[in-house]
């Protein structure tokens, strides 16, 4: 039976994957067996190419060793028997997965948040984009004018797949209950918000929310863990929110200076 190989590409920073395979592969293999959490394949790559690669020395230094592997996925080398040739691979998310993607989520309700939000936000994109390795796009949610939101699944894609996820939290009324009042966000937003946090981590949130001195009251529901930023005007939100934007990206190290 022929020798069906895969190829194999190193991982050592984020990439968008479509750039990754446009490189030459760092490992050929042919598999042996495949389950739901791993692999195990023997790599065909001479030994002394194996033992020469710094993705190797890494690995004998304790470092996370992560690959992907053609038409498989993402994997992180477990264990190498050079002498037999075979390397094991844990099947691992990975970051390389993502699309070098801001997703901004406005609302519409109250439009004097967003006149402020929405310049800072594309200048600041645009400004960290000329200083990232990877070229970065802000993709701003569809809001139709006179029909229901219907969220597609290239938005939702767009959503799980973006580095970070933006909303407008900006209250825009209030409900009043007998103990307390509750604020209430736009429902559009709300429904995207909901779709993030079941799909992205809490370092990739940023909950960006105007002060209004007439609305106060409690937020709707918990968001202890993800990264807010209020704002009472223009300039205070140009001043703080270009430098948190870098922050959340730095461990995508995509940013060169």
């Amino acid at each position: 039976m022929a020798i069906i190989a895969l190829k194999a590409w190193y991982l050592e920073q984020y990439e968008p994957i479509r750039e990754v395979i446009k490189k030459p592969c760092d490992l050929r293999l042919s598999r042996n067996s495949l389950l739901k959490t791993g692999m195990r394949a023997d790599f065909l790559n001479e030994r002394r190419e194996i033992e020469i690669s710094h993705w190797f020395s890494y690995y004998l230094e304790g470092v996370r060793v992560e690959f992907y592997i053609e038409g498989s996925g993402f994997y992180v080398i477990s264990n190498i028997d050079l002498v037999s040739q075979e390397i094991y691979f844990t099947k691992q998310e990975s970051l390389s997965g993502l699309e070098p993607i801001i997703y901004y989520s406005p609302q519409t309700e109250y439009p004097t948040a967003t006149g402020m939000i929405l310049p800072i936000l594309e200048t600041t994109i645009a400004q960290l984009s000329s200083r990232s390795r990877v070229p970065l796009k802000l993709e701003i949610a569809y809001r139709p004018q006179d029909s229901p939101l219907r969220i597609s699944r290239s938005q939702l894609r767009n959503i799980r797949k973006s580095l970070l996820y933006i909303a407008d939290t900006t209250p825009i009324t209030t409900v009043v209950g007998e103990n307390h009042t509750s604020i209430l966000l736009s429902p559009n937003t709300c429904v995207e918000i909901g779709y993030a946090m079941e799909s992205k981590d809490n370092g990739q949130i940023l909950l960006l929310r105007m002060e209004r001195s007439d609305i106060s009251g409690k937020f709707p529901f918990d968001v202890s863990g993800y990264k807010e930023l209020s704002f009472k005007n223009e300039s205070g939100l140009e001043k703080t929110l270009p430098g948190l934007i870098a922050t959340l990206l730095q461990r995508f190290a995509i940013l060169t200076h």
